[in-house]
């Protein structure tokens, strides 16, 4: 008889913390059976593909956890220094161009797949969602991700933190230029409510997935083909700011303090985007945990995210 199918991708961007450890995580895995296959797509500010300390020790997890489970790491770059540097420097749009490619060409995944997303790799994975309907996502799964963007990089942790001083320089400096929106990952979903028209006139990301500018219904349908999408706060963040972001809410427009959550958006109640509908239809799942960003147990992904993986 036909075996059922288990395809999942993750991404991991930043730190993620297993216990009292705490290691950078990138990258973007798609599973399914037979034969369990996996895809891992790195987009990480200070990380790569092939951290043994990062992607290797989720990959270890999660063949622990799914037996069978065969990992294939893409790269985005020539190695793994260009890996790590894109997760910084590379055109977003560019680089869900190149991972649509990617899986569109493996013909292991043709049935579909579930997506993880850790960090900036959640709203990335919302775009492949959006654009590419093939091969069919099936559940997207984002950890900490910035859906509505970020006003604020009050962190950033690791030996990464000298670049990023110098990324919260040029965003303050001019984050809708068109030198800076081009050429850093972090502006392309930098959220500025205090300058709304900027922000959607020249964001070349974010703007654009979150029907700012037009309703591009294809991309309302592709996210509702979705069978869940489920977004995971953390209550301690500190690298997230606002962390309302993670389940979809932001900053109220015109102001820097006050915030809404998605429902009270007009994104939702206009349902510009289908949230509204995946909403009513129990297709949107809100998770949170205690602690910093990217920060959980073994024990907590094993009981609330291994679930929407099978």
């Amino acid at each position: 008889s036909e075996k059922k199918q288990k395809h999942f991708l993750f991404s991991f961007n930043n730190n993620i913390g297993s216990g009292a450890s705490e290691v950078p995580l990138s990258g973007y895995l798609t599973c399914y059976d037979p034969p369990k296959a996996s895809v891992i797509y790195v987009s990480a500010p200070g990380d790569s593909c092939c951290n043994p300390l990062s992607m290797g020790s989720i990959k270890k997890m999660v063949e622990g956890e799914i037996s069978g489970i065969y990992v294939l790491s893409l790269m985005i770059g020539k190695s793994v220094i260009q890996d790590t540097e894109n997760g910084f420097f590379m055109d977003v749009n560019e680089q869900v161009s190149m991972v649509c490619t990617q899986l569109a060409q493996d013909p292991k995944l043709k049935g579909g797949y579930n997506a993880m997303g850790f960090s900036q790799g959640g709203q990335f994975l919302r775009a492949v969602a959006q654009r590419c309907p093939s091969p069919p996502m099936k559940n997207l799964i984002s950890i900490g991700g910035q859906h509505q963007g970020v006003y604020g990089l009050p962190r950033c942790p690791g030996e990464s933190s000298h670049i990023c001083d110098m990324i919260r320089k040029a965003l303050n400096s001019g984050a809708y230029t068109d030198l800076v929106q081009k050429h850093l990952v972090q502006a392309q979903y930098w959220h500025d409510p205090l300058n709304d028209d900027l922000y959607k006139k020249h964001s070349l990301f974010l703007a654009d997935i979150n029907q700012e500018r037009a309703v591009n219904e294809t991309y309302k349908k592709n996210l509702q083909l979705l069978e869940k999408f489920v977004m995971v706060k953390f209550l301690q963040d500190t690298v997230v700011d606002p962390v309302d972001t993670e389940w979809f809410g932001f900053l109220k427009t015109g102001q820097a303090k006050e915030t809404e959550t998605l429902q009270e958006s007009v994104l939702y109640k206009e349902d510009r985007l289908g949230l509204a509908a995946m909403e009513k239809a129990g297709k949107l799942v809100f998770l949170s945990t205690e602690g910093d960003h990217l920060q959980f147990t073994r024990e907590w992904f094993t009981a609330h995210l291994l679930p929407f993986l099978h």
